[in-house]
């Protein structure tokens, strides 16, 4: 099992040195995620609260997660970087697999692509993108991200997008992973045939084990049963090392968790604090975890 330091909404001047941190403690990746702005009024429900409200407002810090990788790539040496998730549908493909070619090879290969299709109809709409038909537009937008990424000199001809012959130089010298976040129907079967896993936002551990075993049918389904595939989870109620056993137990490879919030700290703690919170998680977690049973 693996383990993910999340460090959203947390303060910007604090993002290198928690990677930092991270990396020395042994953890794999830094999870980090998206939102383009805050619209006063929004015009649809945020899906992953009870009662569908944002539980972050105005004044809460975010940054470009591409940029945050690249900064957070040349403060260290290991340790890998993650969307978890981008907004893929208000985005250009094109341009976005510039960004992201980019950022893997100035990190040495060590970025995955989280993907989601976004929930806010302001983000597609004042981004100059309909909101309409949004499922079908991610879906080839991963098709041009997959095939720009990969190299070499491609074209492609969609309902959305269509371009002659170009080539992206230098490729990344390893492939780009796709992480495909969400979990609605149309979310899961997108990650189960084009994802190479998924990622979940808060969810409770019997509805998580639920998913989990609808993604490995959809996968079968897809041909795919075989192929190595990551579950990234945010499980809100299985904690300590007999919890994360548990979730290992389901299916779950990679953990996404925020240290300091289990000592009582908030988003916007010291940075000293968060660090010491990182090192107690690696002491009493993640080197029990790793332990090899006698």
């Amino acid at each position: 099992m693996k383990f993910t330091l999340s460090v959203a909404l947390s303060p910007l001047d604090q993002l290198t040195e928690l990677a930092a941190t991270a990396e020395e403690c042994g953890f794999d990746a830094v999870a980090l995620p998206d939102s383009l702005f805050y619209s006063e009024d929004v015009s649809a429900r945020y899906p992953y609260t009870p009662d569908g409200s944002r539980f972050w407002d105005e004044e809460t810090p975010w940054v470009d997660p591409l940029i945050a990788a690249a900064a957070m790539g040349a403060a260290t040496s290991r340790i890998r970087f993650y969307t978890s998730v981008l907004k893929l549908g208000s985005r250009n493909p094109v341009l976005l697999a510039r960004q992201v070619g980019s950022v893997a090879n100035l990190t040495g290969d060590r970025f995955g692509l989280g993907l989601g299709v976004g929930w806010s109809p302001e983000e597609f709409e004042w981004c100059g993108v309909p909101y309409a038909g949004r499922g079908r537009r991610v879906d080839e937008a991963i098709e041009v991200l997959r095939l720009i990424l990969d190299g070499g000199m491609v074209e492609y001809h969609g309902r959305f997008f269509d371009f002659g012959r170009l080539r992206m130089s230098p490729a990344p010298r390893r492939r780009v992973p796709f992480y495909i976040g969400g979990h609605t129907d149309a979310a899961l079967r997108r990650a189960a045939r084009a994802g190479d896993g998924w990622a979940s936002a808060m969810m409770k551990f019997d509805d998580l084990r639920d998913t989990i075993e609808q993604l490995r049918a959809l996968r079968a389904e897809a041909g795919r049963a075989g192929e190595p595939f990551e579950i990234q989870a945010v499980c809100v109620d299985r904690f300590g090392v007999d919890g994360y056993r548990q979730q290992a137990d389901i299916g779950v490879t990679d953990v996404i968790t925020v240290p300091w919030v289990f000592d009582g700290l908030g988003f916007d703690a010291a940075i000293g604090e968060k660090k010491d919170s990182i090192r107690k998680f690696a002491d009493e977690i993640i080197g029990k975890i790793q332990e090899v049973p006698a």
